[in-house]
């Protein structure tokens, strides 16, 4: 895939630059908790601004329902970019705007007015069709931000030409959520890794009781054929880590009782993962591997996190709460690349392609 990089814009010397970024942060009462989104804007902030740009930059944060909300308000954001890059100017919340998920063209005309440029480095929204997204490239010269273009890269790599073997891990809840990349991942890979509570769904449909564990009833039948058509590329877990009626833990195999519920992939499984891990020369993980956020049920997610951590292979990491439980296990500088989009970077893996993507080869000035 060719996409218009920053290179590639008209001489920004003295343009006004629209820089669509994510800096959509995590926020504990009004302050910032990882400010990762906005320290990995900087590259291509430092680009424009060394050639001779005037930077204007947006961003949504949040779930604001289309209007002003102050739970939603960037000014934290904007404080912490005025440490970085004080010459940065950030608009107010996008979704503050119906016309910003509804891709309103007035609302784009108005995001466009006075700017010479725009620039999409906004991984973690590129897969949504709004109107910062994939409207400014049909109207000005465009190019994707340095973020943007390393995240292509590197998980189209992955989808096209990884180092074998390749082994994916797969965890989160919902298995329904997945389904797509789980099927494009079986095409590409050695071996694909179920923990999570969406490994329940799949032991349904090999016959296992599942006790009061999360199931998705609608997609056993789907999970069963995926399982007859992988063969053994679909590896689920050995034993769990389980919670009982009266708050016991224990860890059990495959077979969940009833009134049990399945909190956690059990150790086995977890040494049996990270060895396939370690033999892989790529590693995809997306997705925890048990409710890690309870120490209880965290063990199969932080061994998991330090296989892939450790992992003599390239190892690239989906975003969301997988890179969480990284930063959580201080794992995260040891990881070759973690997403800073969880559900862009699954989209991406599934599909071969993003709106935002399209948009952009689609700019005046894409080559």
């Amino acid at each position: 895939m060719r996409l218009p990089v920053l290179e590639d814009l008209p001489d920004v010397a003295g343009r006004r630059v629209l820089l669509r970024a994510d800096f959509n942060v995590p926020l504990e009462d009004g302050r910032i908790t990882d400010g990762l989104r906005i320290r990995a804007a900087m590259p291509t902030v430092r680009w424009l601004l060394d050639h001779g740009a005037t930077v204007t930059a947006c961003t949504h944060l949040g779930r604001p329902e289309g209007a002003p909300d102050p739970r939603f308000s960037v000014q934290p954001v904007r404080e912490r970019l005025a440490e970085l890059a004080p010459e940065v100017e950030l608009l107010e919340n996008l979704r503050f705007d119906p016309g910003e998920t509804a891709n309103d063209p007035a609302f784009v005309d108005r995001l466009v007015e006075g700017m010479d440029a725009y620039v999409n480095d906004a991984f973690g929204a590129a897969h949504r069709a709004h109107a910062s997204i994939v409207g400014p490239p049909a109207r000005l010269p465009s190019a994707a931000g340095r973020l943007l273009a390393k995240e292509v890269d590197v998980l189209l790599g992955l989808r096209e030409h990884p180092k074998r073997p390749f082994v994916a891990v797969l965890g989160g809840a919902k298995v329904s959520d997945k389904l797509g990349v789980i099927g494009a991942l079986l095409d590409v890979v050695d071996s694909l890794l179920v923990g999570g509570a969406m490994c329940f769904t799949f032991l349904a449909a090999r016959g296992h009781q599942t006790g009061d564990s999360l199931v998705e009833p609608g997609q056993v039948d789907r999970c069963r054929r995926l399982l007859d058509e992988a063969g053994d590329k679909i590896v689920l877990p050995e034993d769990l880590v389980g919670l009982g009626p009266e708050g016991g833990v224990r860890t059990m195999g495959v077979d969940v009782p009833a009134g049990w519920k399945g909190m956690d992939i059990g150790p086995g499984t977890a040494a049996d993962f990270s060895d396939r891990a370690d033999a892989a020369n790529t590693i995809f993980w997306n997705g925890p591997m048990g409710v890690f956020e309870d120490e209880r049920f965290a063990a199969g997610t932080r061994t998991i996190a330090e296989a892939v951590a450790g992992a003599r292979g390239f190892s690239v990491v989906g975003g969301g709460d997988s890179a969480a439980a990284l930063a959580r296990f201080r794992l995260d500088k040891d990881v070759d690349h973690v997403s800073t989009g969880g559900g862009a970077s699954l989209e991406l893996l599934e599909r071969g392609d993003l709106p935002g993507l399209e948009a952009l080869r689609g700019a005046p000035d894409a080559r």
